[in-house]
């Protein structure tokens, strides 16, 4: 027995959606042998744009029952029978998440008249239940009410089960261990299949083609089928318009976070929040003025022609400009920390010797300068090259640091001689240092201070 359902809602995702239609028929495989459809009262406010798609307005359920009120009318009709749905994983979601609400837990079999139409009736432009009715000759009215979206399902799935293969096909579809019911709609099992249980990145892209996410993993497969378990908002919305998954192996989880990271500022896909700013940079350079004095002093990386030091944000640049006035008795005033005509007088730096009073000479202080100056280039002409897993045994990772800065990664097949750091620099895919590059480095680097990481 077999239940094809539709519900109308507030269009809240799931747990925050409330059902304010729901309509069922029941099928015995042959045809329908009951109805049930009913205005539900969500006990909250329609959306405007709810009723403009739907009809249904805060009018029209005032008076109708509460889900609770019908709840024994649903699990009386689907006792014992398939839950079955156009795009079933948000109906059957939002109904359990009505009856877990009052404290019922509820379990069906599913089945997605999507995914059965893509594998039965496969090479249609589009598989949403208007097009797809209109294609194969369904009638199709109420549109976007629940009984008259029920109906066209219902009509939908006795030509699905006309096929000579459907029952094959309903059979693995039913099967727990297919997932079939797990995956989104449009996406075919066989690209589902194709992702290795391996570290990498992977793009969830939509029926046109667009790349919609960028994630990383440790293991892609599992990974990937958490997306289509987790019930938010956000996951829920992403996975119904998944169509298509394509995936980057990396070899181990720094490269994939480092490949994924790239990957967000290159594409912008839309259901990426993080990483997708701009970040200003600011950076310490050093000058001489007329009088002979170097002063050092920081600006947006544009108006810097030979930054000593890169930073991400004006109050890191300022913290270590005071402290290279302590550790090296520089002046606050000719480290552009104040802007005063007169001598220095930083509420916390108290180390000035006197350049900004003419009590110190000016080659003395330039020397302290050049110290402050050679200590920032000493840290920043370090080499790091990281080796990490390669993406099988034949080959290793690196990940090239020089001048302080994140350069890039690279596989290196093990059989190649490498006799010199020049020779791993060829093998290596230049990449773009960013904030989040620093961080997921400096985190690395806190965790593996000697472990895989390789100095001249």
């Amino acid at each position: 027995m077999y239940t094809i359902i539709d519900i109308e809602t507030t269009g809240n995702g799931i747990k925050g959606n409330k059902i304010t239609e729901i309509s069922i028929f029941k099928h015995n495989g042959n045809q329908v042998v009951d109805e049930f459809t009913s205005l539900v009262n969500p006990q909250c406010p329609i959306p405007h744009f709810i009723t403009g798609l739907t009809g249904i307005d805060d009018q029209m359920v005032q008076d109708a029952p509460t889900f609770s009120e019908i709840a024994n009318n649903v699990l009386d009709m689907t006792e014992s029978c398939v839950f079955v749905a156009h795009s079933v994983n948000f109906d059957y979601g939002v109904i359990k998440e009505e009856f877990r609400q009052i404290g019922v837990d509820f379990t069906r079999k599913k089945l997605c008249t999507v995914r059965l139409s893509r594998k039965l009736i496969p090479g249609l432009q589009s598989y949403s239940l208007g097009k797809l009715c209109s294609a194969i000759q369904i009638p199709l009215v109420d549109r976007h009410r629940a009984r008259g979206d029920a109906h066209a399902t219902v009509l939908l799935f006795q030509k699905l089960m006309a096929f000579p293969t459907s029952e094959s096909v309903f059979k693995q579809f039913l099967n727990a261990r297919s997932q079939e019911s797990t995956l989104p709609p449009h996406l075919p099992k066989s690209v589902f299949e194709k992702i290795p249980p391996k570290p990498g990145i992977y793009y969830f892209k939509n029926q046109e083609g667009k790349i919609i996410y960028v994630g990383k993993a440790i293991n892609l497969k599992k990974r990937v089928l958490g997306h289509f378990y987790d019930k938010s908002v956000k996951e829920t919305q992403m996975c119904s318009e998944t169509a298509d998954i394509d995936f980057k192996l990396s070899g181990n989880e720094l490269v994939a976070l480092l490949m994924e990271s790239a990957e967000i500022k290159r594409l912008f896909p839309p259901y990426n929040r993080a990483q997708k700013r701009t970040v200003r940079q600011y950076a310490i350079f050093a000058y001489e003025d007329r009088n002979g004095i170097v002063h050092l002093a920081y600006n947006t990386i544009k108006g810097v022609p030979n930054p000593l030091k890169i930073f991400y944000n004006q109050t890191d640049c300022r913290a270590y400009l005071e402290e290279l006035c302590k550790n090296f008795a520089l002046c606050p005033k000719y480290c552009h920390l104040q802007q005063t005509n007169a001598a220095c007088s930083h509420h916390q730096i108290n180390t000035c010797e006197g350049i900004c009073r003419g009590e110190e000479a000016v080659a003395s202080y330039n020397e302290k300068v050049q110290e402050a100056i050679d200590h920032m280039r000493m840290l920043a002409s370090e080499v790091k090259i990281i080796k990490e897993k390669g993406r099988d045994e034949t080959e290793n990772a690196v990940v090239l640091i020089s001048e302080g800065i994140y350069r890039g990664y690279g596989f290196i097949d093990s059989d190649v001689e490498i006799n010199s750091f020049d020779d791993i620099e060829a093998f290596i895919t230049p990449q773009k240092n960013t904030v989040e590059t620093d961080s997921i480095l400096a985190t690395y680097l806190l965790k593996h201070p000697k472990t895989n990481v390789l100095t001249p």
